[in-house]
């Protein structure tokens, strides 16, 4: 029988914490990497420190870089008049893994929800706004989970995004209602940013 402080359980506790590791998928991965520390253990907890240490949100849109503004933003080659709202930054990395969308992002932090108690002021609403108001952009696609959640942020962007000289679109095709976009597949991503329609 394993004690509190005993450092596997602990471990296993540790990763279970993780989305998508259970405990019987974390004490898998813990007995993997105590079978080999040196190719797997030691390198994964110094990989963890040196992450931790260098990434940082990046200050404009809310990516996770080793540099602010992270390396989405400083791209010369992006369209600077087009910006992607997403929820959270593992939706920015889906859609930045299709290569369809060659214009910046702004991450939400989240959607709003009543239930959740999750309101205008715990999002990164306010910053998105500023940006717009600042001229450059012409379009802002609303890249929002199929939620009823993300449907209300939607309509709560376009009302306050309405009174600025901007296009408001959002996703089309190939979402699904209740979908999340970082486990749809590139292609399904790709298409629905192509399809992308006017709000409203």
């Amino acid at each position: 029988m394993s004690h509190a402080n005993d450092p596997v359980e602990q471990l296993i506790g540790l990763l279970s914490r993780l989305p998508g590791l259970g405990r019987r998928s974390a004490r898998r991965a813990v007995l993997k990497m105590l079978q080999d520390p040196q190719r797997l253990m030691l390198p994964l907890a110094d990989g963890l420190r040196i992450a931790a240490d260098a990434v940082r949100p990046c200050e404009v849109c809310g990516n996770l870089d080793v540099r602010s503004p992270c390396n989405v933003c400083r791209d010369p080659h992006r369209d600077r008049s087009l910006v992607c709202v997403v929820e959270g930054v593992a939706d920015l990395w889906a859609l930045e893994r299709t290569q369809a969308h060659r214009g910046l992002y702004h991450v939400l932090g989240g959607v709003l929800s009543a239930l959740g108690g999750v309101g205008p002021e715990d999002l990164s609403i306010q910053a998105l706004v500023k940006r717009v108001a600042e001229g450059e952009i012409r379009e802002v696609i609303l890249a929002l989970p199929a939620t009823v959640e993300g449907a209300s942020t939607g309509h709560y962007l376009t009302d306050r995004l309405g009174d600025l000289p901007v296009q408001v679109t959002r996703l089309a095709q190939g979402v699904p209602m209740g979908g999340a976009l970082d486990v749809l597949d590139d292609g399904t991503l790709a298409a629905a940013l192509r399809s992308r329609r006017p709000v409203g």
